[in-house]
């Protein structure tokens, strides 16, 4: 049997980026059609918090 070399992986990263933003967005609106804005307030500044502390404790 023939040995193949193995290529390089796909780069998947902008895919993977953007369906996490239509599924932020689908969450966001479905917390706003449910519980208001006050909810989706609440969660986009708990969401900047923990991304924040993320970047600082990369270092960035």
């Amino acid at each position: 049997m023939k040995r193949h070399s193995m290529g390089r992986a796909p780069d998947y990263t902008t895919a993977a980026l953007v369906s996490a933003g239509i599924n932020l967005f689908c969450l966001l609106l479905a917390l706003r059609l449910i519980l208001g804005w006050g909810a989706v307030l609440l969660t986009a500044a708990g969401l900047n918090h923990l991304i924040a502390r993320l970047a600082a404790r990369r270092g960035a």
